[in-house]
């Protein structure tokens, strides 16, 4: 089992999914990478160039989950769960 810590830009995430009725889908992806940050299915891709060492799922076609995987500390820190694009 992994530990969450989510950053500030996740936290603040947080809200706007609660507001827009995104929080069940992004609640259940959170319990599964808690388990195994790359199961599969769902999806996930590895993000490049200024993102590069995070991975994103998707919460919908537009928001995304990201996050970065500490696999000797056992931690991922969630660092968005809105859109990684603005």
């Amino acid at each position: 089992m992994y530990e969450l810590i989510y950053m500030s830009q996740a936290q603040k995430d947080a809200k706007k999914l609660g507001a827009s009725g995104l929080k069940p889908k992004a609640l259940k992806l959170l319990d599964i990478i808690k388990i195994n940050p790359l199961k599969f299915p769902p999806s996930y891709e590895f993000l490049k160039a200024d993102m590069k060492g995070l991975v994103s799922r998707r919460i919908n076609k537009q928001h995304r989950l990201v996050y970065e995987i500490f696999e000797d500390e056992k931690i991922i820190k969630i660092h968005r769960m809105w859109t990684h694009y603005d």
